[in-house]
């Protein structure tokens, strides 16, 4: 891609077919970027999620910093094809991951998963060690009940129940806890989100198939992070009211070679609520 491509949704907007185990099927994703490394997004899974929607404010710097950057929509989500999960979510998007990098010829990524992106991540990582680089984990990476917060989370529930009535209140509900603070959402993002969920609704009532036949969608992968020789950043907020930050001190028990960063006043979005922070310390982590 050259210098003078713009790092817009349209302008990095690409499709691919990839046949990997037992998906056939098409995946939407956004390529920015010609450096010899390669960092891949993974998105998390509310409604209208979409790469580009969960990572527009990180794309440019780590382009800046001489990486490719690739975001895959996941398989029931943006432009990519609908699916009904019923076994892990978190394996069948590593598989889709697989048959992406392979159409494209990409050996070996650095990782970066948010949410379901995070347990995404993880389950690639455990699977295709030999193809990742470094990792980065944000408000995800491993399923499981918390000892200290009643499960569902609040944030879960809402989730949830947007994607079973998705309206701009329930949206709006869901946003509130999505982040430190509310005031920083504008209405223009809450209707950018909403026109996402309303354009595909076959992807929300999928969703909740997938729950009506596997309520636990991302399996715990606690007994296996001692298996990850990558090296991984881990990164939450400390007021997140989806996946407790109990998950990331998890994470920083089992995996060996990790480092945890903590951001205060901040909720399940860190990427995009400390976005120079946040970019920054990644740009530096990936480099050493």
């Amino acid at each position: 891609m050259s210098a003078a491509t713009p790092l817009t949704e349209a302008g990095t907007s690409r499709l691919a077919r990839i046949r990997e185990g037992e998906l056939d099927l098409q995946l939407h994703y956004n390529d920015a970027g010609a450096g010899a490394e390669t960092v891949v997004m993974l998105h998390g899974s509310g409604p209208g999620a979409t790469g580009w929607a969960n990572f527009n404010r990180n794309v440019a710097p780590l382009v800046a910093a001489g990486y490719r950057v690739i975001l895959m929509d996941c398989p029931g989500w943006g432009q990519s094809d609908p699916i009904v999960s019923t076994g892990s979510r978190s394996d069948l998007n590593a598989t889709a991951l697989k048959g992406l990098l392979d159409v494209l010829d990409i050996p070996q990524a650095h990782l970066i998963g948010n949410s379901m992106g995070g347990h995404s991540a993880v389950a690639f990582t455990l699977r295709y060690p030999e193809r990742v680089g470094k990792l980065v984990l944000m408000g995800g990476g491993t399923g499981g009940a918390s000892p200290f917060v009643p499960m569902p989370t609040e944030g879960i529930k809402l989730l949830q129940g947007l994607y079973r009535e998705p309206t701009i209140e329930n949206l709006k509900k869901m946003m509130a806890v999505f982040v430190f603070d509310p005031a920083s959402l504008t209405e223009e993002l809450y209707q950018a989100r909403l026109a996402n969920m309303l354009a595909r609704r076959d992807h929300l009532e999928n969703f909740v198939k997938s729950l009506q036949a596997n309520p636990r969608q991302f399996p715990d992968f606690g007994p296996r992070l001692g298996e990850i020789a990558a090296e991984t950043l881990v990164v939450w907020g400390r007021e997140d009211r989806f996946v407790p930050m109990d998950t990331g001190l998890r994470l920083l028990a089992g995996i060996p070679k990790v480092e945890l960063h903590v951001f205060n006043r901040c909720g399940h979005w860190a990427q995009w609520e400390h976005a120079d922070s946040f970019n920054r310390l990644v740009a530096d982590f990936l480099s050493r």
